[in-house]
């Protein structure tokens, strides 16, 4: 991806939290010249929302101030949409001037890369196809109604599948990894009556690497092939020790060194 004029400190930002994914439709007359005068009127609408007591409380009554910005560096493609951060800050109460913000919500927008979207969006329309939010759910349905009110597009939470949480698996098994790797761990959902059950697989991140390299046939590449016989090995290992066929289960975590994931859809990415 393009690292031009990346900030490193909003990077950092958006490491080691726990991010909930929604999928939002194109939005209509979105312009990136009037971040600025949507700060001002999303931070209007929170206020007016918070009147209501829909949100959270957030220290005692404090004024909060709405920031929307790019987030630079974090385009797939050249063709892809800057993505956009979402701010939402609790006014500090200290009398100076330079006292900090603290950010009691964020989110951001994001594009997909190859998404097959982009080729037929008409131009009023800007294509973000992917929202995720850290923070209180009710300021989450606050911001989400603004933006759908304001640029006429939908919001819908996304959920992860286990095909897809087996590529994350095979993905980010296959990144190298400076610092301390911890263990890569898949949680699988067994279907039980009363209540289901879950078993944990941890497989030590040096043998889930070794076994990956083994797998993978193009560097940098990964298909759908690779990340079947991957699990595949990780299966017949599993049943060699416990005689439990992981393939009747139902995949629902994926950890790693790198990041993790749950089916509900919230990602979390550490390095």
């Amino acid at each position: 991806s393009s690292t031009e004029n990346v900030d490193p400190q909003k990077i950092a930002f958006l490491l080691r939290k726990q991010w909930t994914l929604y999928s939002v439709t194109p939005m209509y007359k979105f312009s990136y010249g009037n971040l600025k005068e949507y700060s001002r009127l999303l931070s209007a609408f929170v206020a007016a929302e918070k009147q209501k007591g829909l949100a959270v409380e957030v220290g005692n009554d404090l004024g909060i101030k709405v920031t929307l910005s790019t987030l630079l560096g974090l385009k797939g493609t050249d063709q892809d949409q800057v993505a956009v951060l979402v701010q939402i800050a609790s006014r500090s109460q200290l009398p100076f001037e330079n006292a900090e913000n603290k950010v009691v919500w964020s989110g951001w927008f994001c594009c997909i890369s190859g998404d097959d979207l982009l080729e037929s969006v008409p131009e009023d329309f800007t294509c973000l196809s992917l929202f995720l939010a850290n923070g209180a759910e009710s300021y989450t349905a606050i911001v989400g109604s603004w933006f759908q009110k304001t640029f006429d597009c939908y919001f819908s939470r996304l959920t992860i599948s286990p095909l897809n949480l087996a590529w994350m698996a095979a993905m980010w098994t296959g990144c190298k990894v400076d610092s301390h790797m911890a263990a890569t761990e898949l949680v699988f959902s067994v279907p039980c009556i009363p209540q289901s059950l879950d078993i944990s697989y941890a497989i030590h991140s040096e043998d889930a690497k070794a076994l990956w390299d083994t797998v993978q046939k193009t560097p940098g590449e990964v298909t759908q092939e690779e990340v079947n016989l991957f699990m595949d090995c990780l299966y017949s290992h599993f049943h060699r020790h416990f005689k439990i066929h992981l393939s009747a289960t139902r995949l629902v975590k994926v950890s790693t060194s790198i990041a993790s994931a749950h089916c509900d859809g919230n990602i979390k990415v550490l390095d």
